[in-house]
């Protein structure tokens, strides 16, 4: 008697980040984009004064229901949030921006919210949002302009504009917090449910 066929797991999202890091847990999955438009939810979230960790959850929320609508199996939704003194930041997308984005974040702790949300047949079935905070060093402008001018464009996909698996470590003093909550994907909570769920083996 063969055994049954181990539930699809599907990854609402094609950020290669976190394609990348269910790769290298050994996770077999299909990468689906979700459709949703975050600016737009994230914007009416905002209006009603969600905060910044809600927001993360929200939006995970809304990814993996969506996809969950017409992909069986389980579906991993995912998003990450930037809050500074109370305040959520989103990706800037020009090389002057992300200079103003450092320098606003120089000498300061700020949290990345990270939130994942697994839904099944359009229902959401699990959900975790992890918190890291980081505090950056005072480091001087011509250190930055280094740091920009060595990394350039890749630096955009972060909403921090530091990618923490690259020089962007240089830019922290202290970091409390979980490395895959920081780059945007909680793993040890999210595996031992798809084990649980026999996508994975236990």
């Amino acid at each position: 008697m063969s055994a049954p066929s181990p539930t699809p797991i599907v990854l609402a999202s094609t950020s290669w980040t976190r394609q990348t890091i269910l790769k290298n847990a050994g996770v077999p999955f299909e990468a689906v984009a979700s459709g949703v438009d975050e600016e737009a939810a994230k914007a009416g979230l905002l209006a009603e004064e969600v905060t910044p960790r809600d927001v993360a959850d929200a939006l995970a929320e809304m990814k993996a229901v969506k996809v969950s609508h017409r992909r069986p199996g389980l579906v991993i939704g995912s998003d990450q949030t930037l809050e500074l003194k109370g305040r959520l930041f989103d990706k800037v997308d020009t090389i002057e921006a992300a200079r103003a984005r450092l320098l606003e974040l120089r000498g300061e702790i700020h949290k990345l919210h990270s939130g994942v949300v697994v839904a099944r047949d359009g229902q959401p079935i699990w959900r975790i949002v992890e918190t890291a905070k980081l505090s950056v060093r005072p480091f001087s402008e011509a250190w930055l302009d280094g740091y920009l001018e060595r990394n350039g464009e890749q630096i955009l996909s972060s909403v921090g504009c530091y990618m923490l698996e690259g020089e962007g470590l240089q830019m922290f003093d202290r970091i409390d917090g979980d490395y895959f909550t920081i780059l945007g994907l909680p793993m040890t909570g999210l595996l031992d449910f798809l084990r649980l769920h026999g996508a994975l083996k236990a």
